[in-house]
């Protein structure tokens, strides 16, 4: 081959390279959010990408001019290990060696990272005379090869989800993140249908047992792949789904006429021809009855290739053997063989060659023997090449390393397969409706792991998950190394347990079996004999539920990976909607299409994209509050937003107290001050309002016998609710007054400043006696009542009345709110700030709650969520929107509830006109936009260490509101 021409072809990439990592640093997309299709049919939206092909190269003039060694190592494709290694280790010397002395043509990538793959790339790239065609295996996204990528959902989990522009978005985001990496071809999409239950390599990489959904959800991802520029793989052709023997360890056979493989096998292979993929990927399976050569794999078989998948399907693309290192080829053919029966069959490219120096000598004796003609090598070299031109890659074969952390992973695409991952969620059973799994129901829960190993990396995830949604949860992993005396406390726990959860980690992998070890069986038998329900959860390996068909509950996940699992535990909880479809079949129990619906009805704890929100933005917040703590406003708050039904941001800023050393956590409680009035005594009396034993226009006197008298007797609970009683906003009387009783009394004989309905006054008054009244109506002290109605069976498990009766749990999470030096209470830690309700025994209508972000989120969700909440209805939606609307005609409130006023509101600018919520005297607040379906959470501790502090707060309450909404993407 003549060196000037290929001379100038290095120069040339040489040069563009420099630039485009020093001088030009390549722009990233203007807008990187992946948009969701809103197209009806497959494709509609599909346009074939438009590649920047140079007519300078002459792809005949440099085959002309390349010797038969350069022409032979073009048809081979090395593998690479993407993970930093020094200059001077043999596999790198070795690959060099491969590039430049055997002219390989391609890489593929094994295991790696960002930008250890990214530089070794560009490295063996700067050597290679012609440009190197990279590819990588990305069934799962890019993350199936490459850490720090975006993993997605095997194949099977997507079609689960029912929606085909899944396939589309993964292919997509994949084929993005392969761009950026240097990779010119993924190999995916799989096009086998997996049939066979018993398939022990196939299983989750196949969309369906359903040719048609196969067909359909492969063309949407390879679409999705090829609308980037880059190339997607069709495999294993022509199917490697019925099959119960891994290739990778022997020589599968497959019996079947060519009539059924047209009705199944063929069909999504026609289908993806037919729809325009470039390349195909074949398989290393024996069909002796379609084919002329008894015994023969596909691969090296023509009449597989040539005869069928050419002549009779048309494909006129890139041939890709599987790995020729698998056992069915390397056990039965030598490195040379394989390659050269490989190619007369019909490949183009030979991938993962066992001995690729022995092979490319091999078949450069059979070229010269006469046995293989140059022709038939320049056929594929021609095709190769052309690929490479048509890509770019002569003029731009490097990888912009200095762009690849805005163009991987970002929250876009995190957010996408997270929800993509959370819609695969398939349940099969649910008897006796576990799910949602409510605490109030099961207190305790026994988690076990299994796995078939020494145990599986995320089963600490799965422990993890487990407890933020649940705080009585004990766990278990049941693996190989698991001891008798493990066993037996597992025995233990599981017999006290009012709940048992298996997380089955039985993945399907090469060379492993695919069905829960004997072992770990026989434990879990014993588990299924006990009363209590037990849920399975398939984590991997789907048809392990065949294992264990009497459990009550079967959930499918598809894949075992940390992120799957975070997606899946909030589906037991109801925290987020499960809707999945089984796309295979479990013969005697489940088949094609079976799955139940479970709607959403607990808060998820989520990003900030998952609802459509922008992290960026958001983190303005934490400038904000720094500043307010900067500037002393208050020692330390948390920062909560809740949209969508899901808790996107929950930060803690700052400290405990002025010493600064206890940092705030977002987890810790906050004195709620009159947040009170809206989250336990108005929620109150609308509970007691629904089930029909007051009205709110009953008079007060029917139930406080002071105001029998006719300047109070008109008053009604609707006057207290909108602060039009007449009574005045508060009086101090803890100055003479020190008890309950002593107080009570007094203010139930307070003498009005205005007559009822005539004026606005804020009134804690009021409130404490409607507390009073809650109490006169149920039998209960408002803090027992809501207690008992509301908050334990949410689960409010940091919400209380004197939370140091909660234990240390509670207790020491608690921020202090002042230093008080007027009634003698010193540090006022752990009790309520507000001096009347200390003095009522911390229990009153107007003060007196304390709780956490994640508490108050669960509330604004059941408000938001017309009453309900872990499918328990608390209060109804028709009294939720009576109580939030605007309900007064001389203000702007609503009954109990404040809602954002005219000018200036603490609720921000751009809240909308139905905000409602209410604000606290120790510096907190909660706004929830009903229109936005977000909720906006500020706790602090402003009046510490007095109250004269924080008299900023109202403008920190409005900046963070503003922050929140802006950063709603639009």
């Amino acid at each position: 081959m003549k060196q000037k021409l290929i001379l100038f072809l290095i120069s040339a990439s040489l040069f563009i390279y420099s630039c485009k990592t020093t001088e030009q640093p390549a722009e990233t997309p203007d807008d990187p959010v992946v948009e969701e299709p809103t197209v009806t049919e497959p494709g509609d939206e599909y346009t074939e990408y438009e590649y920047e092909e140079s007519d300078e190269i002459d792809i005949d003039e440099i085959i002309a001019n390349m010797t038969l060694d350069e022409k032979i190592g073009q048809l081979f494709v090395v593998p690479a290990y993407g993970t930093f290694s020094n200059d001077r280790a043999p596999a790198i010397q070795r690959l060099e060696r491969l590039v430049t002395n055997y002219h390989i043509g391609g890489i593929i990538f094994f295991r790696g990272d960002v930008y250890a793959q990214a530089v070794l790339n560009n490295r063996l790239q700067s050597i290679s005379e012609l440009p190197l065609w990279i590819t990588q295996d990305m069934e799962f996204g890019a993350a199936m090869r490459v850490s720090g990528t975006t993993r997605f959902t095997p194949a099977m989990g997507i079609a689960a989800t029912g929606n085909p522009d899944n396939a589309y978005l993964k292919g997509l985001i994949t084929a993005r993140e392969a761009d950026a990496l240097g990779v010119h071809q993924v190999f995916a999409p799989v096009l086998d249908v997996n049939n066979n239950p018993e398939n022990p390599v196939i299983n989750v990489r196949s969309y369906s047992a359903d040719p048609q959904m196969v067909s359909d959800y492969a063309l949407r991802f390879m679409e999705g792949v090829e609308s980037v520029g880059v190339m997607a793989t069709g495999k294993h052709f022509p199917g490697h789904g019925d099959t119960d023997t891994d290739s990778h360890l022997a020589l599968p056979t497959i019996n079947h006429t060519y009539e059924r493989l047209e009705q199944i096998e063929l069909v999504p292979f026609r289908s993806a021809v037919d729809g325009g993929i470039r390349s195909i990927m074949s398989a290393h399976i024996a069909f002796p009855n379609i084919s002329a050569n008894i015994g023969l794999p596909g691969t090296l078989d023509e009449s597989i290739l040539n005869s069928i998948l050419v002549d009779t399907l048309g494909f006129d693309g890139l041939i890709v053997t599987d790995g020729l290192e698998m056992r069915g080829i390397a056990d039965h053919y030598s490195p040379g063989e394989a390659v050269i029966m490989a190619l007369l069959a019909g490949a183009d490219v030979m991938l993962i060659s066992p001995d690729e120096m022995t092979a490319i000598n091999e078949l450069k004796r059979a070229v010269e023997s006469g046995r293989v003609t140059e022709e038939r090598i320049e056929k594929s070299v021609r095709k190769i090449l052309q690929l490479k031109k048509e890509h770019g890659i002569f003029e731009h074969r490097f990888s912009d390393v200095e762009n690849l952390s805005s163009l991987i992973n970002t929250p876009e695409y995190q957010a996408t397969a997270n929800r993509i991952a959370r819609e695969s969620i398939t349940v099969l059973k649910n008897e006796g409706d576990v799910l949602p799994i409510r605490e109030k129901d099961f207190q305790n829960i026994v988690v076990v792991a299994v796995s078939d190993g020494d145990g599986h990396s995320s089963e600490s995830v799965l422990q993890q998950e487990m407890r933020r949604y649940h705080s009585g949860v004990r766990f278990h992993a049941l693996n190989n190394r698991t001891t008798s005396t493990e066993i037996n406390q597992l025995i233990r726990d599981s017999q006290r347990a009012d709940l048992i959860v298996i997380g089955s980690f039985i993945m399907v992998r090469s060379h492993h079996p695919m069905q829960i070890p004997d072992r770990q069986l026989d434990v879990l038998k014993q588990l299924m004999e006990m009363n209590q329900p037990k849920v399975l959860t398939a984590f991997g390996n789907p048809y392990v539920v065949g294992d264990l068909p009497e459990t009550d509950v079967h959930i499918l996940a598809w894949a075992s990976t940390a992120d799957q699992v975070r997606q899946t535990i909030p589906s037991l909880f109801g925290a987020s909607p499960v809707g999945g479809r089984f796309p295979g079949e479990v013969p005697g129990l489940y088949s094609i299409g079976d799955g139940l619906d479970i709607e959403q009805s607990t808060v998820r704890f989520d990003l900030p994209e998952a609802s459509g929100m922008i992290t960026d933005s958001l983190l303005h917040i934490d400038m904000i509050m720094q500043k307010a703590i900067n500037d002393s406003v208050f020692p330390g708050g948390v920062v909560g937003v809740m949209k969508n039904g899901a808790l996107v941001w929950q930060r803690g800023y700052g400290y405990h107290d002025y010493t600064k050393t206890r940092r705030v956590q977002a987890t810790d409680v906050f004195d709620l001050a009159s947040i009170t009035k809206i989250m336990s005594t108005t929620t109150a009396i609308m509970k007691l309002a629904d089930d029909g034993q007051i009205s709110i226009d009953d008079p007060v006197a029917k139930y406080i016998e002071e105001f029998d008298t006719d300047d109070k007797r008109k008053i009604t609970i609707r006057h207290f609710l909108l602060h039009t009683s007449g009574l005045p906003a508060f009086q101090i009387y803890v100055d003479v007054l020190r008890t309950r009783s002593e107080i009570l009394n007094a203010v139930r004989n307070e003498p009005l400043e205005n007559r009822p309905g005539e004026r606005y006054v804020y009134s804690d008054l009021g409130f404490i006696l409607l507390g009073e009244i809650v109490e006169a109506v149920s039998g209960k002290r408002v803090d027992q009542f809501v207690r008992d109605e509301i908050f334990e069976p949410m689960g409010l498990h940091s919400t209380w009345f004197n939370p140091e009766q909660a234990g240390p749990r509670v207790s020491n999470r608690i921020l202090p709110t002042e230093i008080d030096t007027v009634y003698n209470r010193g540090t006022v830690h752990r009790r309520v700030h507000d001096e009347r309700a200390y003095f009522m025994d911390g229990i009153a209508g107007h003060a007196g709650l304390f709780s956490s972000l994640q508490d108050i989120s669960k509330y604004a969700y059941m408000l938001l969520n017309g009453g309900n909440y872990g499918g328990e209805q608390y209060l109804s939606p028709e009294i939720i929107d009576y109580f939030t609307g605007h309900r007064s005609s001389i203000n702007h409130r609503g009954l109990g509830f404040d809602r954002k006023s005219e000018g200036f509101s603490s609720a921000g600018t751009l809240t909308g006109g139905n905000t409602f919520g209410h604000l606290g005297f120790t510096g907190t607040s909660l706004w929830v936009d009903p229109d936005e379906d977000i909720a906006i959470i500020l706790l602090t501790n402003r009046t510490y260490p007095n109250r004269s502090y924080g008299s900023d707060i109202r403008f920190i309450r409005a900046a963070i509101s503003d922050a929140v909404m802006n950063s709603i993407a639009k």
